[in-house]
C-alpha cells in the first residue's frame, strides 16, 4: 500500500520548496536561479508526471492543494497551488477523493474504499509502513542478547500474520496520523499463555497513551476462534505496537499469536481506491469491501468478477487466486460411517467421498469407494433409554429407569432415580450433542461433521484439511442433586467422566473445554500426541449451565495436502452425573419422612447420612466429614486426618491452628494462630534457558477460618506492587481459590514490562488431609533430605494437602506438604515480631509439591 494513499503523517513537501531555494549571505541576498534556468530546457509537465497532495493544515484549519512531480526535475509547468478542502473533510465508504476536482468519486468495480479508513487484509508480505522489531530485554548472564533474536519476527502467512515462537520480545509497529478521532480494530488468535500479548499506543514523543489494562493486555481466545480488539485513537500521530513476549518455563511454545484484518478509522481521506486482493471481487462501483470468490472459481488482483475452473480437471477452495489440478483419488479421500438403525434394527458401515470431492476416479492409479459392509444388529440403547420395538431409542419417563436393554421400570419405594447421562453406544449422535468443523485459514470444512458415530465409540471425522478443528459439543442445562442431599454443603454438584484414546503420527492435540453460563470457553485440559485408552474426570463445584467441548486437531501446521487423515481420537463413553434433564440407569436409596414404606424422599440436613435400617437421616459423628454427595450408610462419614477437626456441617476437615504432640514423656503444644491469615512466599529468582528471570509465588492459607480456602492466585496480568491479591478478585478473569496456590511471576524489571506479570496460576491444595510430626500421610511422603537435621525434642510439623484434579502432567492430581519448624531458642516476643506474611523467622515453612503418583 502506498503511504501517500491515506495521508499517514509522513512529511509532505510543498511544490514551493521543490521549485526554488534561497540562501542568505552576509553581503546581501543572492537568489540562486539554477533550478529555474534548467527548467527552460525541460518538457511541459503532463498529468501523468505528477500527483496532488495537501499541505499540512494551518491554525485556521485551511490547507493548499499542491502538485508534486513523481521525478524531481523531469518536467516544468506544474499546476499552481489552489485552496484545498477543509481539514476535516472526508469521503463516504466506497468513495475516494479525486484530487483534480477535489470531489468524492465512487470507486470502480474491482476496487473498494473505506472512505475515512484503511484496512490491511493481505499478509503475503508485511505491508509497507509496518515494521517488525525484535529485542531481548533481559540482562542475560551469558550476554547473548544481540545473537538470540536476530531471526525473531512476525511472519506473513497469507491470510494472517504469525508472531514469534521463541523467548524474544517482538514488536509489530505502525504509525498513522489522524485528522480526527478514530479507532483501531483487529482480529487475533491468542491461545497460549506461555506468550504475553500486549497492544499499546505511543504519540510522536514516544510517550505511551493512557490505556486501561483490558485495552493493553489482550485476552486469550478459544482454540480455532478469532477475537476482535478495538481501541479508540486520538487525533494526531499514533504509533501502534503489537508486542509478543515468550516465556519458556520448561515448555516449548508451539502456538503463536495470529493477527489479521487490521482496520483504522479516522484518516483524512484516501486519494485512491484499493484493488480487491486475489481471490476476491467487487462487481459494482462504490464498494466498501470485496467478496470472496465461490468454490471452484478464482480471480486475480482488482477483479470485478470470478472465473470458473475447468469442471472436470480443476478445483479451488473459496477465495482462491488460482485453480488447482485434481489429483487421482486415494484412500485419504474417503471415510466410513455407520448408518442409523433401520426398521429391522440393523446398521452397516458405508463409505463416502470427502466433500467437496477434489479427486478424479477415472485415471491410472486412482482408487474407488470400497463396498459397504454387512448389515449387523444395532448396539443397544444407552442406559436410561429404551427401544419400543422401533429403530429409535427414547428416554425413560420421569421416575423410571432402564439399563438400555430392559423396559423402563419404576423406582422401588424408598429410592429415587439417579439422573444423568451415560453414553456408551454410538449409533446416532445424542440429541444434546452437536458436531462441527472449523479452520482458521479457510472454509473447506464448513458444514462438515467434525465427529462420526461408530457403534461402540465416537471418533473424529475426516475434515477438509489436516489442521482443521474437529469439534464435539455437549450441552448440560444445569445440575440437580438427589433429593436427600439437596441441603448439604458439599462442593460437588456433578461430574463428567469420559474414556478416550488418540492415535497420532503427527503433532495432534485434543482439547477438553468448558463454557459456564455462556460466558467464555476455557481449556480445562489438553493432550498432545498419541495417548493410550484412559479415563478423565472433571468435577463441577457449582450449579450452572455448562457446555462441554472436545476439539481435535491433527496438526497445527497448515498444508495444501492431507497427510494425516488416519490420525484420530476415539471417545468410548461419556458419563455426566446429576444432570438436570438427565435420565436414570438405576435408582439409589433416599431419606424418608417416616418408616412407612412408600413415604416420599426428603432432604437430609447438612452433615447427615441415611441410616440403612430406617432410611432416616442421622448426623455424622464428631470429627468426620461426609464423603462427596453419597450419604447412604454411616460409612459415608469419613474420619478427619490427624491434627484436624470437622466443621459443623461435616462438609470438610480443617486445622484450628493448634497442634499437640506427646512423645518421650513430654507433651508439646504448638500455636499456629499467628499463621492463620493468608501468607505468601516468593522463591527464586529462577532463570529460563535464555536468561529470563521469574519467581514462583505461593499464597498459603494454612489453618483456621473454619476451613475456608482463602488463598487466591490470579491468572492474569497483575501489578503485584499495586494490587492486594487477597482483596476483591472480581476484576480478574481467571483465578484460583484454595489452601495453597502457585503463580509464575515475571518481574517488571526483566523484560521491559511496566508491571509485574502473574500467570499460569494453579491450585496445589484443595483438600486438607491432616497435620502430623510423621513424614508420611495417606501415601504422601516428605523427602528426608529437604531440611537439615533437627532436634528430636521439638519435631517438625507437616501439614498435608491434596488437589485431586487430574492434569496432563499429574494424571492423579497433586500433593503438597507444608513443613513448619519451631525454634525454641527464640522468645515469644522475638517469635512474633517477624513478618507473618513472609512465613519466615522462628517458625519456618516451605511448600513441597509433587504429582499424585505414589
Amino acid at each position: 500500500m502506498n503511504l501517500r494513499e491515506h495521508s499517514n503523517g509522513h512529511c509532505i513537501f510543498s511544490a514551493f520548496y521543490l521549485m526554488s531555494c534561497s540562501v542568505w549571505i552576509l553581503s546581501g541576498l543572492v537568489i540562486l536561479c539554477s533550478v529555474l534556468a534548467a527548467a527552460k530546457d525541460l518538457p511541459q509537465c503532463k498529468e501523468t508526471d505528477y500527483y496532488f497532495e495537501y499541505t499540512e493544515c494551518d491554525s485556521t484549519g485551511s490547507r493548499w492543494r499542491v502538485a508534486i512531480p513523481h521525478n524531481l526535475g523531469s518536467c516544468t509547468g506544474l499546476p499552481d497551488p489552489v485552496s484545498g478542502t477543509d481539514c476535516t473533510f472526508s469521503c463516504e465508504a466506497g468513495e475516494f477523493l479525486e484530487m483534480s476536482a477535489q470531489q468524492c468519486t465512487q470507486c470502480a468495480a474491482g476496487t473498494y474504499s473505506l472512505g475515512s479508513g484503511i484496512r490491511f487484509d493481505e499478509w503475503d508480505d508485511i505491508p509497507a509502513g509496518f515494521t517488525s522489531l525484535a529485542t531481548y530485554m533481559d540482562s542475560s548472564p551469558a550476554g547473548e542478547e544481540t545473537l538470540t533474536c536476530n531471526n525473531s519476527t512476525w511472519v506473513p502467512q497469507g491470510n494472517y500474520l504469525e508472531s514469534n515462537r521463541d523467548e524474544c520480545t517482538v514488536s509489530l509497529i505502525y504509525a498513522v496520523h489522524l485528522k480526527k478521532q478514530g479507532s483501531i480494530s483487529f482480529q487475533y488468535q491468542y491461545v497460549d499463555n506461555n506468550i504475553f500479548f500486549e497492544f499499546f499506543i505511543q504519540n510522536d514523543q514516544c510517550q505511551e497513551m493512557d490505556q486501561t489494562s483490558d485495552q493493553k493486555w489482550i485476552k486469550l481466545t478459544n482454540n480455532g476462534e478469532w477475537g476482535t480488539h478495538t481501541v479508540d485513537l486520538k487525533s494526531g500521530t499514533n504509533i501502534l505496537y503489537w508486542r509478543t513476549t515468550g516465556i519458556l518455563l520448561g515448555a516449548k511454545i508451539v502456538k503463536p499469536v495470529l493477527l489479521k484484518n487490521v482496520q483504522i478509522e479516522g484518516v483524512a481521506y484516501t486519494s485512491e481506491c484499493f484493488p480487491c486482493k486475489p481471490g476476491t471481487f467487487s462487481k459494482t462501483p462504490g464498494s466498501s469491501s470485496c467478496e470472496l470468490c465461490a468454490r471452484n472459481t478464482f480471480s486475480g488482483k482488482g477483479a470485478s468478477s470470478c472465473t470458473h475452473c475447468h469442471k472436470d480437471k480443476q478445483y479451488s477452495p473459496q477465495g482462491s487466486a488460482q485453480c488447482k489440478e485434481k489429483p487421482a483419488c486415494s484412500n485419504k479421500d474417503y471415510f466410513q460411517i455407520h448408518t442409523p438403525c433401520d426398521s429391522e434394527g440393523k446398521t452397516q458401515i458405508i463409505y463416502k467421498w470427502i466433500e467437496p470431492k477434489i479427486c478424479v476416479e477415472n485415471v491410472t492409479g486412482a482408487v474407488t469407494l470400497p463396498p459397504s459392509g454387512e448389515r449387523k444388529p444395532c448396539p443397544p440403547c444407552n442406559p436410561g433409554f429404551y427401544n419400543n420395538d422401533t429403530a429409535n431409542c427414547s428416554p425413560c419417563p420421569s421416575g423410571t429407569y432402564s439399563d438400555g436393554i430392559k423396559a423402563c421400570q419404576e423406582c422401588p419405594a424408598g429410592t429415587e432415580p439417579a439422573l444423568g447421562y451415560e453414553y456408551k453406544w454410538w449409533n446416532v449422535l445424542p440429541g444434546n450433542m452437536k458436531t462441527s468443523c472449523f479452520n482458521v485459514g479457510n472454509s473447506k470444512c464448513d458444514g462438515m461433521n467434525g465427529w462420526d458415530v461408530a457403534g461402540d465409540h465416537i471418533r473424529s471425522g475426516a475434515g477438509g484439511s489436516d489442521n482443521d478443528y474437529l469439534i464435539l459439543n455437549l450441552r448440560v442445562p444445569g445440575f440437580k442433586l438427589p433429593t436427600s442431599v439437596s441441603g448439604t454443603t458439599g462442593i460437588e454438584f456433578g461430574r463428567i467422566t469420559f474414556i478416550f484414546e488418540t492415535i497420532c503420527s503427527a503433532d495432534c492435540e485434543l482439547y477438553f473445554m468448558m463454557d459456564i453460563n455462556r460466558k467464555s470457553t476455557n481449556v480445562v485440559e489438553s493432550w498432545e500426541g498419541g495417548k493410550e485408552r484412559q479415563s478423565y474426570t472433571h468435577i463441577m463445584t457449582k450449579n450452572a449451565s455448562v457446555s462441554y467441548t472436545w476439539a481435535f486437531q491433527r496438526t497445527n501446521q497448515a498444508q495444501d495436502i492431507r497427510q494425516h487423515v488416519n490420525d484420530n481420537v476415539k471417545i468410548y463413553s461419556i458419563t455426566v452425573t446429576n444432570a438436570q434433564d438427565g435420565v436414570a440407569a438405576y435408582c439409589h436409596a433416599c431419606a424418608l419422612v417416616s418408616q412407612q414404606a412408600g413415604s416420599s424422599c426428603v432432604p437430609c440436613p447438612a452433615g447427615h447420612y441415611i441410616d440403612k435400617n430406617t432410611n432416616q437421616c442421622r448426623e455424622c459423628p464428631p470429627d468426620t466429614y461426609l464423603s462427596g454427595h453419597q450419604i447412604y450408610g454411616k460409612e459415608a462419614c469419613m474420619s478427619c486426618g490427624p491434627g484436624s477437626r470437622s466443621n459443623k456441617e461435616h462438609s470438610l476437615c480443617f486445622s484450628d491452628c493448634s497442634f499437640t504432640h506427646t512423645g518421650q514423656n513430654c507433651t508439646l503444644t504448638y500455636d499456629f494462630s499467628k499463621l492463620g491469615p493468608v501468607g505468601s512466599i516468593m522463591n527464586g529468582p529462577s532463570f529460563t534457558s535464555k536468561g529470563t528471570k521469574y519467581f514462583h509465588y505461593f499464597n498459603i492459607s494454612l489453618c483456621g477460618q473454619e476451613g475456608k480456602r482463602a488463598a487466591v492466585c490470579t491468572d492474569n496480568v497483575t501489578d503485584l506492587s499495586n494490587k492486594d491479591l487477597q482483596g476483591d478478585t472480581s476484576e480478574f478473569v481467571n483465578y484460583v481459590e484454595t489452601f495453597i496456590c502457585q503463580s509464575t511471576i515475571i518481574p517488571s524489571d526483566g523484560r521491559g514490562f511496566r508491571m509485574a506479570l502473574s500467570s499460569q496460576s494453579i491450585s496445589l491444595a484443595d483438600i486438607f488431609l491432616g497435620a502430623t510430626v510423621e513424614s508420611s500421610l495417606s501415601g504422601i511422603s516428605v523427602p528426608s533430605d529437604l531440611f537439615p537435621e533437627t532436634s528430636k525434642k521439638v519435631p517438625d510439623v507437616n501439614f498435608f494437602y491434596r488437589s485431586p484434579q487430574a492434569t496432563a502432567s499429574c494424571d492423579r492430581g497433586r500433593n503438597s506438604v507444608i513443613t513448619l519448624r519451631c525454634n525454641p531458642e527464640k522468645t515469644a516476643r522475638e517469635i512474633w515480631e517477624c513478618p507473618v506474611s513472609a512465613l519466615q523467622g522462628p517458625v519456618t515453612a516451605a511448600p513441597l509439591t509433587s504429582c499424585g503418583r505414589v
